[in-house]
Parts: structure tokens; sequence; C-alpha cells
């Protein structure tokens, strides 16, 4: 920039220079007054000509601070274009960093993924080859297990037979006349004592039933009048009985086959006799569960002894074949084991079926404990 200066003051003074010289030359041709005004007006020129050359340093001047102050700017933007470069180079090796890292993990958890899905494979093969291992067992077992039942089941029909041919053997010996009538008197004797028994129990009923209402156990109420009702059928049907045909009844003319204890005493009693106490047992259980379960529906405590339908213990009874107290004994027998069942909402005594609760034969054995006479 000084350079260009310099330049132009030389170029300036060249000029004027040649001015002077021409305007020397055409004085010394002309008179003197047209010297003095060429003079005059070669410094005029001259004057204007420094004029200009001064505006014109001052205006590159001005160019050259004004350059002088935008460098630093430019620097500046410069050095931040730089730094933006540097960035977004850096910003990309980054995300090539984290792109490749994301790929990495990825592979890394399929690689794991592949191993745990081999792995789970061959655990689920190991435990296939072991269910079938213990099912093939099971199987074995089962198998085993049905043909030792079914040799108990035919020992059992052998045993059974055996016990019918000789049962009718027994049976074969009818009772003499005499023994006969005496049997139908005592049914008769039998029957007159439980009719008046069935009125006095009526008013009981009606007694436990209002105390019921007052404890409000609305469960076990409907219970017992469910009970009554059946107990009541049974009575119409025991009233309504005339002129019953004891000779066309086997019971009163066929002999005793089984003895039974009870209370430290021993009774006898044929096939007839018998399946009635079996009878007992089972209406005995059913009515108990009925019981405990209503009990156990009213949140009320344990106590079969409470229940009317144990007191009672009537229910399945016709007032034929045994004594009264006989059947109500076996039948409150089976009538706590099943309020024990209902109570506790399990079966260890008995079981349901076809709509009906009965003893479990081992259970009724074990009550019952008939032994055949010899």
């Amino acid at each position: 920039m000084k350079a260009h200066v310099v330049h132009r003051m030389v170029l300036a003074m060249a000029l004027a220079g040649v001015s002077f010289v021409g305007m020397s030359a055409v004085t010394h041709a002309q008179p003197r007054p047209q010297q003095e005004e060429a003079q005059e007006e070669g410094a005029a020129k001259q004057k204007k000509s420094q004029k200009t050359q001064e505006q014109q340093d001052r205006q590159d001047q001005k160019q050259q601070n004004t350059q002088q102050q935008r460098q630093p700017q430019q620097d500046e933007q410069q050095q931040k274009a730089q730094q933006r470069q540097q960035d977004k180079q850096k910003q990309k090796a980054q995300g090539q960093e984290r792109r490749q890292e994301q790929q990495d993990q990825k592979q890394e958890k399929a690689q794991q993924q592949r191993q745990q899905d081999k792995q789970k494979t061959q655990t689920q093969e190991r435990k296939q080859q072991q269910d079938q291992k213990q099912e093939k067992a099971q199987q074995q077992r089962q198998q085993q297990q049905q043909d030792e039942q079914e040799q108990k089941a035919q020992q059992r029909q052998q045993d059974k037979q055996k016990q019918k041919a000789q049962q009718q053997q027994r049976q074969e010996k009818r009772l003499s006349e005499q023994q006969q009538r005496r049997r139908i008197e005592e049914q008769q004797q039998r029957l007159t004592k439980y009719r008046a028994h069935l009125d006095q129990q009526e008013r009981l009923a009606e007694q436990h039933a209002a105390r019921l209402k007052q404890q409000h156990r609305l469960e076990h109420y409907r219970f017992q009048e469910q009970y009554l009702q059946r107990l009541r059928e049974q009575e119409r049907r025991i009233r309504n009985t005339r002129d019953y045909d004891y000779d066309r009844d086997p019971y009163f003319y066929t002999a005793p086959i089984y003895r039974y204890s009870r209370g430290g005493r021993h009774y006898e009693t044929n096939q007839y006799g018998a399946d009635l106490l079996r009878e007992a047992v089972n209406y005995g259980y059913e009515e108990g569960f009925r019981a405990g379960l209503a009990d156990r529906k009213d949140r009320w405590r344990s106590s079969y002894e409470d229940s009317y339908a144990y007191r009672d213990a009537n229910y399945g009874y016709s007032g034929y074949y045994l004594d009264r107290d006989d059947y109500n004994h076996y039948f409150r027998e089976g009538f706590r084991r099943g309020y024990e069942d209902g109570y506790e909402s399990r079966y260890q005594y008995g079981s349901y079926s076809d709509g009906r609760y009965s003893v479990l034969d081992a259970v009724l054995s074990l009550i019952l404990n008939l032994q055949p006479l010899r």
C-alpha cells in the first residue's frame, strides 16, 4: 500500500516538472505577461493535483484502516469456521464410534441370545427326556397297580361269591313257626312304640327350630326344615301302612347269620337286618355332612350333638327289622363322621357320587363289625 502511494507522488512530481518546462519554453517565446499567467496556471494545476493526491491518499488510508479493522473479525470468523468444521468432524467420528459400538453390542446381544436359546433348547430336550422317562416309569407303575387291583378285585369277587354261597346255605335254614310268630309279635310292639315316639319328636323339632332362629343360624335352620320334611314323608308312609303281610317278608322266617355288638351286648340278625344297619350308617353320614356344611356356612362352632337330626336319628327307619335304639346308634355313628367331613370340607370318611353322600366301605365295615355266625 505504501509503495503505491510513493509511486503516485513520483508521478505527480514528474507531471509538474514537465508542465513547468513547457511553461518556461512558452514564456521565453512569448511576452512576459503571458509567462506569468502560465506559471500561475501551472501552480494551480499542481496544487489541484496535490489536493487530489492527498484525497486519494486519505481514501487509501481509510480503506487500509477499515481493512485492518475487519481483519481480526475475518480471522475470528475463519477460526470459528475451522472450529465448527473440526466439531463436525469430531461429531461425525463420535457418531461412527457410537454406531460401531451399538453394532458390536447388537452382535454381542444376538450372540448371547443364540447361546441362551441353545441352552434353553438343550434344557427342554433334557427335561423332555426326563419327562418321557418319568412318564414311562409312571405308566409301568400304573400298569403294575392296575394288575394288582384287578387281582385284588378278582379275589374280592371270589370271596363275595363264596360268602354269598355260604349265606345262602345258612339262609336256607328257616325259623320254626313258633319263632316266626314271636318275631312278628316283637315287630308289632316295635311299631306301636315307634309311632308314639314320632308324636313326641314333632314337638321337640319345633322347639329346636325356634332356638335356631334366635341364634340366627339360617343355614342350619334350612337344613333342619328339609330334614323334617323328609321325616314327615317317611312318617306318612309308616302310618298309611295297613295289613302288613308278614308271611311274604323273608325277614320274618330267615334265621340269623350275623352277630354284632353294641354297648357291651351282642345281637344277632339276618341279611335283611344287616342291610338296614348299613343304611342307617349311610343315612347318618349323609345328614351329618349336610349339617356340618350348614354350620360351616353359618360360621358356627363345630357341634354335631347340637343338631336335631343327630338327636332324632330316625331318618330312614321304618320301624321294621331292628329296634329303634340299634338304628339310632348306627345312624349317629355315620352322622358324626359325616358332620366332621362336611364342617371341614373334606372326604375322610365318605365320598360323594350320583348326588348321594355315602360312607367308605372300609369305614362301614369298621363301624358295624358284623361277624358271621358259625
